[in-house]
């Protein structure tokens, strides 16, 4: 079956990513503010982001991950990301991730993309079960999960060291049939 490589919103398009992203991306992943949270440092060079776009690319056709670039349609600038990965096909089962550059921070980018990634995953993926794994002080990313209906469902105490920082994991989780149920009281 072949899926869909690009989907777009009303602000967005969300497409696989390209070398043309790596300025933009490692300008994202080097910004500390943007890497606080995540479970690597911020990066100091930029071949990481060239490799970043190689493995993304390669990936996304050989449909192992997707991490969708989000482009704004207005005017192309790459914006930042949003994945599903750990795909499980016989449990319908796969983890969503994102980043977004902090310019773009507060302007509702991330919940269209995220909304968009949903229906993806539901939808044409016929996915039962979405998961996110979140630092819990990262109360944006918390905040973006449950306006998309995801519950928090575990906590992980310091299940993470990045730069010497012990840090923990809340554990978020949505179901197909709630993601539904949202949808269907929304129309």
């Amino acid at each position: 079956m072949a899926y869909t490589k690009t989907i777009t919103t009303e602000r967005l398009i969300l497409r696989k990513p390209q070398p043309s992203d790596e300025a933009a991306l490692f300008s994202m992943h080097s910004d500390p503010d943007v890497m606080r949270y995540f479970s690597e440092p911020p990066w100091d060079d930029i071949s990481r982001a060239t490799r970043q776009i190689a493995e993304d690319s390669a990936a996304f056709e050989k449909e192992e991950f997707f991490r969708f670039a989000i482009e704004l349609k207005e005017t192309g600038e790459y914006l930042g990301s949003c994945s599903l990965f750990s795909l499980h096909p016989q449990n319908r089962r796969a983890e969503s991730g994102y980043a977004l550059g902090r310019p773009y921070w507060g302007k509702g980018y991330m919940h269209e993309a995220l909304s968009a990634l949903l229906e993806y995953a539901f939808v044409e993926r016929d996915l039962n079960r979405l998961e996110a794994d979140i630092d819990p002080l990262n109360a944006g990313s918390a905040s973006a999960l449950e306006r998309q209906g995801f519950n928090r469902e575990g906590f992980l105490p310091e299940r993470w060291i990045v730069g010497g920082h012990v840090s923990d994991s809340a554990l978020y989780g949505l179901l197909r049939r709630t993601w539904e149920a949202r949808r269907q009281g929304a129309a």
